[in-house]
């Protein structure tokens, strides 16, 4: 009997021993998610006076209106009647809130997880008049790298902030999530490693205005369409006071921005250009892509043409800065490669006609005839250094331009005398 109980000391033993280790916990400092409940997620779209940028983001244009994205925080509405002189007319908070579209007086945007619509009739009344809940990935904001990333529950609303503080977690999987990037609006484009015993969830005058080509909303028809990484939603914006999403589909991944143009829409995406029909308004058809080296990629089409400009990064893969011009057959299904063009680091860009405007990050605003695809670079009409440029609108001879240090304006009525108009600049911290 003395050695069955020695036996059985022993399994109790091993048993308690790997039930520590199951249990097993360390104390660490770690990102700890900031809460805004949902409750009041769903109530906190509201209009104040005027604000500074600080983190500025996307541009669109409306009826004299420049909207600027404040990242994660909201939109400036910037009256700009009179170019040289714009004004800071008022903020909307919205949070979460990235990317936007404007079909007559609605306002759509995203807010965290859900779409709103918010009537902007009038700058002193904006109201929010319809929402569809939960339909975008649950993200979260950027993070202290430096740190490990503690659980996120997202029964608890949604994630607004972090707050780094000792965390206690188990040894176990870790689980992770869509992580929003600072790097101007990309969603989806890194995944935060979190500890976690759950499973997770990984996760002008006209009826429209006019986005940049960072853009991941696009306008056709009575429908607004939205892509995230991997997916395209379709949603019915016919009656803004009862929007819905009629339809979605998957495409692939590292979709990063859209581009309506010839009823047709064109992502860019990380690897390629993709090709969708809008014939079929409530439930795009795939036509044809355009392959090139792994890099972040917006793109723009004009008269049979696109361009897209590739750059480099941290989550864009490759060491590539580039022009590439594609010339795109009839039917969008046979895209041939014209030519390629070394750039600094270029992010967003904008066509007029022939006249070709590219945001390349440090070397500033660049301007280009690119009549002869196959000599653009003999052929730059002007250039604006020392400013960190992001994203660019042309429209009606003035270019919006939205960068590091602020809102910018030039007149380019006459291409051979381009020259600066105005400046919103960026707040000063200190």
């Amino acid at each position: 009997m003395g050695t069955v109980r020695k036996i059985i000391a022993v399994f109790i033993l091993l048993a308690a021993t790997c039930s520590c280790l199951d249990e097993y916990t360390e104390e660490i400092t770690a990102n700890t998610p900031v809460y805004m409940g949902y409750e009041e997620f769903r109530n906190a779209i509201t209009q104040t006076g005027a604000v500074s940028l600080k983190n500025p983001g996307k541009i669109y244009f409306k009826d004299n209106y420049i909207f600027i994205n404040e990242e994660l925080q909201g939109i400036h509405v910037i009256n700009n009647a009179d170019p040289a002189h714009p004004q800071n007319a008022a903020f909307i908070e919205i949070p979460g809130n990235i990317d936007m579209a404007i079909k007559d007086n609605i306002l759509f945007a995203d807010s965290y997880i859900d779409l709103v619509a918010i009537d902007i009739s009038g700058l002193n009344n904006i109201q929010e008049i319809s929402r569809v809940e939960g339909v975008f990935p649950y993200t979260v904001p950027p993070y202290d790298e430096n740190y490990a990333v503690a659980e996120v529950d997202e029964t608890k609303g949604v994630v607004v902030d972090w707050t780094l503080k000792g965390y206690r977690h188990k040894m176990e999987q870790q689980t992770k999530y869509w992580v929003y990037s600072y790097n101007r609006g990309e969603y989806g484009l890194d995944l935060a490693s979190g500890f976690s015993s759950s499973s997770g969830n990984g996760s002008a005058g006209t009826s429209f205005g006019i986005g940049g080509s960072m853009a991941r909303f696009g306008l056709y028809d009575d429908y607004l369409y939205a892509v995230t990484e991997n997916d395209m939603f379709v949603f019915d914006a016919d009656d803004a006071t009862s929007v819905n999403k009629i339809s979605s589909q998957s495409i692939g991944s590292d979709v990063e921005t859209m581009f309506i143009y010839d009823s047709h829409m064109f992502l860019g995406t990380r690897s390629s250009m993709l090709v969708y029909s809008l014939e079929n308004t409530t439930a795009p058809v795939f036509k044809g892509t355009f392959s090139h080296a792994t890099s972040c990629d917006p793109v723009v089409v004009s008269d049979g043409y696109a361009y897209i400009t590739l750059h480099d990064g941290t989550r864009c893969g490759n060491d590539v800065n580039r022009l590439d011009i594609v010339k795109l057959s009839d039917d969008y299904m046979a895209n041939t490669h014209v030519a390629s063009y070394d750039m600094y680091n270029p992010y967003g860009l904008g066509i007029d006609d022939q006249t070709l405007f590219i945001c390349d990050g440090d070397e500033g605003l660049k301007v280009y005839d690119v009549t002869d695809k196959l000599h653009v670079d003999d052929h730059q009409i002007a250039s604006f250094p020392n400013i960190n440029t992001y994203d660019v609108i042309p429209v009606n001879g003035y270019l919006f331009m939205i960068g590091d240090n602020g809102f910018y304006q030039y007149d380019y009525s006459d291409l051979q005398n381009i020259f600066q108009v105005s400046v919103i600049p960026v707040a000063n911290e200190d």
